[in-house]
């Protein structure tokens, strides 16, 4: 794509002038999809824009690298960014306008404000990044008052993430469907990931096994119903194929993210392990149960 064609995809910088195209849309009666992003996009958020367009008349991508859910040991300095990469894929995925404020746009001096997501966010990715779902529930709220969309788009890669965005947005009566988008993989099974960028060659050629250990454990939990000894087997199977530590590996009401005993309910298993110095999350719905919340 030529850098012209890149120039065909608007840009808006200010909250003030992604709220003028916005409602300029909405005065012409065209509904809005919101797709939030952190950037170095890949063909899952691409999968985000699409499903946009397909249920609204415009959509709107933002990419802003949010500080307040990166620790301060995380990887917020070194986390991929291609800002004319992303604008050439934007364009190419016939995105309307792409919303990319800077760090004093979404926080101005004297910013104090948080959004405690609650209990959702007190374990699996919550417990071992505090903070993590407090940054990511405000600026997601920022985002959603500032582009006013009628669906906001969100992948299920990041399960938790997704469910506590539904459920913040039910609590605080924000007008706007949250649309959950199921994960898209490469061949091997790896959930694509701006992350995956960091692994080595080594590294990638191990990154499957997560998705196949999770596919056991669902298997083994659903046949035999004994989903401690099915999280055991997963756990030491992922320590034998390489993941050099795992967070964790649970099995979880697909809504609540309470874990269970009993598949009784709509669960999900979900994992995060690590390969050297990255970290890779991943979740599958259990065979026979449903989907929660969409």
């Amino acid at each position: 794509m030529s850098q012209a064609d890149t120039r065909n995809l608007p840009a808006v910088h200010s909250v003030r002038d992604l709220r003028r195209v916005v409602a300029s849309w909405h005065q012409a009666g065209q509904s809005v999809a919101l797709i939030p992003t952190m950037g170095a996009l890949h063909d899952g958020h691409l999968a985000l824009v699409a499903r946009g367009k397909s249920l609204c008349d415009r959509a709107v991508a933002s990419i802003f690298v949010n500080p307040t859910q990166f620790g301060p040991n995380e990887d917020l300095a070194r986390y991929p960014r291609d800002e004319a990469g992303d604008r050439r894929k934007l364009a190419a995925s016939r995105c309307d306008l792409v919303f990319m404020p800077d760090v004093a746009e979404m926080y101005p001096q004297g910013f104090s404000t948080g959004v405690d997501p609650g209990p959702l966010a007190a374990w699996l990715d919550g417990k071992f990044r505090p903070g993590h779902f407090t940054g990511v529930a405000t600026v997601v709220v920022k985002l959603l008052q500032q582009a006013q969309p009628d669906v906001a788009c969100f992948g299920e890669k990041d399960y938790q993430q997704l469910q506590i965005v539904r459920h913040v947005v039910r609590d605080l009566d924000l007008p706007v469907r949250i649309e959950g988008v199921p994960i898209l993989r490469e061949a091997d099974g790896l959930a694509l990931s701006s992350r995956n960028a960091y692994l080595t060659a080594d590294q990638r050629r191990v990154a499957p096994s997560l998705y196949r250990v999770l596919q056991e454990s669902a298997a083994r939990a659903k046949q035999d119903g004994d989903l401690a000894e099915a999280l055991a087997r997963g756990r030491a199977a992922l320590t034998e194929a390489g993941f050099a530590k795992l967070d964790y590996l649970d099995i979880c009401d697909a809504t609540t993210l309470a874990s269970l005993a009993r598949l009784n309910r709509p669960a999900r298993i979900l994992v995060a392990a690590w390969l050297g110095t990255t970290r890779l999350i991943d979740n599958l719905a259990l065979a026979g149960a449903r989907s929660a919340g969409a």
